[in-house]
This record gives C-alpha cells, sequence and structure tokens, in this order.
C-alpha cells in the first residue's frame, strides 16, 4: 500500500510519495565542468547594462560568469 500525503507547495497543493524517489540519482543535475557552480551572487547593475545583458538571452549568465573570471585574471596578472 502506497501511503502518500498533500503538502502546500508554492500555492499548490502537492502529492508526496512516502519515502521519496528511488530513481532519484538517474534525474539529478550533472556537470562537465571542472568546478560545479554551487555559489550565487547578486549585485546591482543599471537599467541599461540591464536591457543590454537581456539581449544576450540564454546566454547572459556564462557571459557574465566569463567577465568576472576574465577580469579576476587580468587583476591576478598585475599583481604579480
Amino acid at each position: 500500500m502506497l501511503i502518500t500525503k498533500q503538502v502546500l507547495y508554492h500555492g499548490c497543493y502537492t502529492v508526496t510519495r512516502k519515502g521519496g524517489n528511488p530513481n532519484i540519482k538517474d534525474h539529478g543535475f550533472t556537470t562537465d565542468r571542472d568546478e560545479p557552480l554551487s555559489e550565487r551572487l547578486n549585485i546591482r547593475i543599471t537599467k541599461t547594462t540591464n536591457e543590454q545583458l537581456k539581449e544576450l538571452g540564454d546566454e547572459k549568465a556564462e557571459f557574465c560568469r566569463n567577465a568576472i573570471n576574465k577580469a579576476l585574471d587580468e587583476r591576478n596578472s598585475k599583481g604579480k
């Protein structure tokens, strides 16, 4: 017998399965990066900058990561 319960999640009731999903590893996230993207950064930018970034669409996050890494690499190379 499968026992379930209703849980309020983001304003909607969902049915949860006791014991969770036994096949969760089949649906997990994977990455091909050397280091996983586990940290978050929240910054304030101008409206103009935000509009320009929106034009990049799905590439926006990767563009920002690359720009930050490039600036850090330049800063570190000048310090040596």
